[in-house]
């Protein structure tokens, strides 16, 4: 596992996440999804990105977190790395920051049978940013 890198830090309700920024390619506002019926739950549905037909990911759902708060942006993410297929996004609930981050700093996950977190990063203070891994969540 290559640690050693930029990631990009985001929020869901109190929590803060970070992902590689090796698999983003922009940060966009929510536009206009469409429902695809029968979807899993965590598919809010598809929206137009550039010409391309882009699945918009709840991460929320994915990582069982309740909430009442309307994401504000959304993290598009390259499909050649993420799930090599189609373009998929996440809705956040606010972006913060790209921050460089060594194997130093990174902590393993307690949840050791979860593919989806790398680990976790000890941040200022008494905070951790847990690190996730976008294409584990998408092969899941």
């Amino acid at each position: 596992m290559k640690t050693t890198g930029q990631v990009l830090e985001f929020k869901l309700e109190e929590e803060t996440y970070c992902v590689s920024i090796d698999y983003v390619t922009e940060i966009v506002d929510i536009g206009e999804l469409t429902t695809v019926p029968n979807s899993p739950p965590h598919i809010q549905g598809v929206m137009d990105l550039r010409g391309r037909t882009t699945s918009i990911v709840d991460p929320k759902a994915v990582f069982d977190i309740d909430s009442d708060r309307e994401p504000a942006r959304i993290i598009v993410f390259d499909p050649e790395i993420v799930n090599d297929q189609a373009a998929a996004g996440w809705l956040v609930d606010e972006v913060n920051q790209v921050v460089q981050v060594d194997d130093d700093d990174v902590d393993e996950s307690p949840a050791e049978d979860d593919e989806a977190i790398y680990g976790v990063i000890k941040s200022e203070g008494e905070k951790y940013v847990i690190w996730v891994d976008p294409a584990a969540v998408h092969r899941a």
